[in-house]
């Protein structure tokens, strides 16, 4: 009998057997032969067929009691077995008898955003007690950054901070990301660290869709969940046509680990097999042709796994759905048990903490396996890390792996070295004792060929700029420029991001009295293959004039966008405003863009990302017009930042 926790959904409606139940897809025959798909490139029907098959319970309405799951018989056991010796304890913590003497030698730690709060708890764990090296006590001081871009800066050598302010430990959730950096140039990075902790990266769904489809107790192959992301009407078929399209949610694989995991799979499933890929798929022609099949069922890339989570959320907290939001969503399995205890992150950088929320996630674990998150810890071997720093970082990394140092990794949601979780994060998060076929992420060539692949591959765009170019753009910030010009930086700098194959355009508003909205369309949405130079030149001409027409505006350019919506492209708006709304002559007023907004988002979804740009920024209208269409809030009060949230924001694309 397996140990793994009972489900505990909320509700008392159990859900009847298909025979009983007139919708179910089975008994009532919803899913006809000439069922189409989201593109012609694959026949589907097949594999719907074999997924509903094994489907033995169906649902009724979204409150079920279900109080057993499927065993995870083969690690039950294995640990159940007397004959199977159990794992060595770990080593006990040896600090110092007294603190070294000061000034402390200081130790930065630098985590991805993923495990920022365990590296945090194990800075504070160690520093809790006295340290002595080499007759100095010890400071850890824990740092955070997103993988992509700490890989980056370590290739550059960390040369945009201080010497003195630059890591000397790294712990990317991967030791993908240490290839990543290497495979960049570094120098300073070792190639191997030393694993900490570990999370399975699964595929997260809303427990009444996992159970409508049946993959919570027989768990599909990767294969089979890019073919169901593939059909627009699978919901409708398995009797919910409320849920609608499957919105299958990625991270993107140049930030986030779950991101390269995610693609990672989808290589394995359409070439030579999951944990299997080869650097040949990577360019094969026929792989990449299925593989940019699969991510056609993306609703768009961000930079964190909470960033999703906090959406489907909010969903739930607007009187909806977390299914409004997302069918599925690739993360790590720390990520599962913080949404079920009710954590959330609207930033991926400040957390949290309310109830519980009314549909749990539960982690599906496909047939051929998962990868895994190592969380290497590597002391960086840079010049600014001198013979003492180095001494103390290894004491350190040394103390991670203790008793003391595991415990805190399980108490934070992770599995320890042993693969074991907290008894409560087993519980809340819903998942087995042991990752079932965990698969390591493969090796530096992999990684490097994954990268360089994703522009290729990824799901295209199709977005409009739509910036606020009112008389309070021409104000200074503190780096000496005007507003406006700083916001044109930035939007050159995130052109960049866009290739060929993708569409893009930009609008500016304002108004001087009139109904008017000036300059409004400056450059047609268009492949940027094409129109680059147009672009560019349209940004550099915007010039500030006076009102904020900001409801008219939003209004009008994302009703426009919405008319050109195409099913196989991400179709956004990002919208970046320093003001309030304001005008000389009445407009739309913000309940009525708020309806109209939410209408569009039920037809032609557009997604309409906010940045709050500067002091005066109408923080809660953006917040409101973003969660509104399903799309992100992001936060540049700090004018100096727009450059670098802006470029965070087009890794949605």
């Amino acid at each position: 009998m397996s140990d793994d926790p009972p489900i505990r959904f909320r509700g008392s409606i159990a859900p009847r057997p298909p025979e009983e139940n007139p919708n179910h897809p089975i008994a009532g025959g919803l899913i006809q032969p000439d069922a189409a798909p989201r593109t012609p490139r694959r026949a589907l029907l097949w594999t719907l067929l074999s997924i509903i098959t094994v489907f033995t319970v169906s649902l009724g309405t979204l409150g079920f009691a279900i109080v057993t799951n499927k065993p995870d018989a083969s690690h039950a056991e294995e640990e159940l077995d007397p004959s199977v010796p159990p794992p060595p304890p770990f080593p006990a913590d040896s600090p110092a008898a007294a603190a070294g003497a000061g000034p402390c030698t200081v130790v930065t730690v630098l985590s991805s955003f993923e495990n920022a709060e365990m590296v945090e708890r194990l800075a504070k764990g160690y520093n809790d007690m006295p340290r002595d090296i080499d007759g100095q006590c010890v400071t850890v001081v824990a740092s955070k950054d997103k993988s992509g871009n700490a890989a980056l800066r370590a290739a550059n050598g960390f040369t945009e901070s201080a010497p003195e302010l630059r890591p000397t430990v790294w712990v990317p959730d991967s030791t993908s990301w240490l290839s990543m950096a290497n495979a960049s140039g570094a120098t300073a990075v070792p190639a191997k660290g030393v694993g900490i902790a570990e999370s399975a990266i699964v595929l997260a769904m809303p427990a009444p869709l996992a159970f409508a489809i049946g993959w919570y107790t027989d768990p599909p192959t990767w294969e089979k969940v890019f073919e169901a992301a593939d059909h627009p009407d699978i919901w409708s078929a398995l009797g919910h046509p409320e849920w609608g399209e499957f919105k299958l949610g990625k991270t993107s694989p140049l930030v986030a680990t779950s991101g390269e995991a995610a693609l990672l799979a989808s290589f394995g499933a359409s070439g030579s097999g999951f944990g299997t890929t080869t650097v040949s798929d990577l360019a094969d022609p026929e792989i990449i042709e299925r593989v940019t099949t699969n991510e056609l069922a993306t609703s768009h890339y961000m930079a964190t796994p909470e960033h999703f989570l906090w959406h489907a959320r909010q969903a739930e907290e607007s009187g909806g759905s977390s299914a409004d939001f997302l069918s599925a969503v690739i993360v790590d399995e720390k990520s599962v048990w913080d949404y079920n205890r009710g954590m959330t992150s609207n930033d991926g950088v400040t957390r949290t903490k309310g109830h519980a929320p009314r549909d749990e996630l539960v982690a599906i674990y496909p047939e051929e396996g998962v990868y895994v998150a190592d969380n290497p810890a590597v002391v960086l071997t840079g010049e600014w890390v001198d013979a003492q720093e180095a001494a103390a970082a290894e004491d350190f990394i040394r103390f991670a792996g203790t008793a003391e140092g595991q415990k805190i990794v399980t108490d934070s949601g992770y599995r320890d070295l042993h693969g074991r979780l907290a008894p409560a994060v087993q519980d809340i998060g819903i998942l087995p004792r042991r990752i079932p076929q965990p698969i390591n992420l493969p090796a530096q060539e992999i990684i490097a060929g994954l990268q360089y692949a994703f522009p290729e591959v990824r799901k295209r765009a199709s977005v409009l700029f739509l910036i606020d170019v009112s008389g309070s753009m021409a104000e200074a910030i503190p780096s000496g420029q005007s507003k406006l010009d700083a916001a044109k930086s930035a939007i050159i700098a995130a052109l960049d991001h866009f290739t060929p194959g993708d569409s893009v355009g930009l609008a500016a508003f304002s108004s001087a009295g009139g109904a008017e909205i000036a300059p409004g369309l400056v450059t047609p949405v268009a492949d940027i293959g094409t129109n680059r130079d147009a672009l560019l030149s349209g940004v550099q001409g915007l010039t500030p004039l006076t009102f904020t027409p900001l409801y008219a505006a939003v209004d009008q350019f994302t009703a426009q966008h919405a008319g050109q919506h195409d099913p196989n492209r991400i179709n956004a708006v990002v919208l970046l405003s320093d003001g309030a709304n304001e005008t000389a002559e009445p407009t739309i007023d913000q309940a009525g863009l708020l309806a109209k907004l939410s209408e569009l988002h039920h037809s032609s979804p557009v997604l309409v990302f906010t940045l709050a740009y500067g002091a005066n920024a109408d923080v809660n209208t953006l917040r409101a017009i973003s969660s509104t269409t399903g799309a992100h809030f992001y936060d540049a009060t700090d004018p100096t930042k727009v450059t670098a949230i802006l470029g965070d924001l087009v890794t949605s694309f």
